[in-house]
């Protein structure tokens, strides 16, 4: 059983800080938008615990850009587009039915490419569309006192609001499935345990991003 070292110490410092800062977003999120009931958090508190992990996550992902770009771990998410939609399709075959017949992975990591097609697509959409529009528009409620009174008509915070909840609801679904794919390695803390030391185990399972 061989190891590869796929995620250098500011990529895992970088994932376990940012996954912290999200729990926190949705707890304190979620004590907003359902005010009023005892389990979650005191309103204000929320504010300013959302507020607050809100700037880090902001700095977070800024330094995460920075760091695909002058460390080379931006280069497991350039996409191949020779042979792109067979991949894609062989890799959702395997996550939607042969995962569950105990078939072979079709990708196997390396230290070239440590993201497997389907991987890379979601990862992309999520880092780099996704986490930018949450950015955005958390900012933009934050300074809402600035934003014009409408927009196309309908009230600019409305919409701000809409889209910054909306893009919530997408990150905390792809975090449902973030988790279960982790544990879908060759046992059920494999990939965490990389994630933790570095150290991919060189098997036929799958990867964390």
């Amino acid at each position: 059983m061989s190891e590869l070292y796929l995620y250098p110490r500011w990529v895992r410092f970088w994932h376990w800080t940012n996954a912290l800062l999200f729990i926190l977003l949705m707890v304190s999120g979620a004590s907003m938008h359902f005010n009023g009931v005892g389990w979650l958090l005191n309103f204000q508190v929320a504010i300013t615990v959302h507020n607050t992990a809100g700037i880090l996550l902001t700095i977070g992902w800024i330094g995460f850009i920075i760091g695909n770009l002058v460390s080379g771990n931006g280069r497991h998410y350039h996409v191949q587009l020779r042979g792109f939609f067979k991949r894609l399709i062989t890799q959702s075959i395997y996550y939607g039915y042969g995962i569950f017949r105990n078939a072979p992975h079709p990708f196997h990591p390396s230290s070239e490419a440590k993201l497997n097609t389907l991987q890379q697509v979601t990862y992309i959409g999520v880092m780099y569309l996704l986490m930018p529009l949450l950015v955005l528009s958390g900012w933009a409620f934050l300074f809402s006192v600035y934003l014009p009174d409408t927009l196309l008509g309908i009230g600019s915070v409305w919409i701000v609001a809409m889209s910054h909840l909306t893009i919530a609801y997408l990150l905390v679904l792809f975090l449902l499935v973030h988790i279960y794919i982790i544990t879908t390695g060759e046992k059920v803390l494999t990939n965490m345990r990389a994630m933790l030391t570095g150290w991919h185990r060189d098997t036929h399972q799958e990867t964390e991003g």
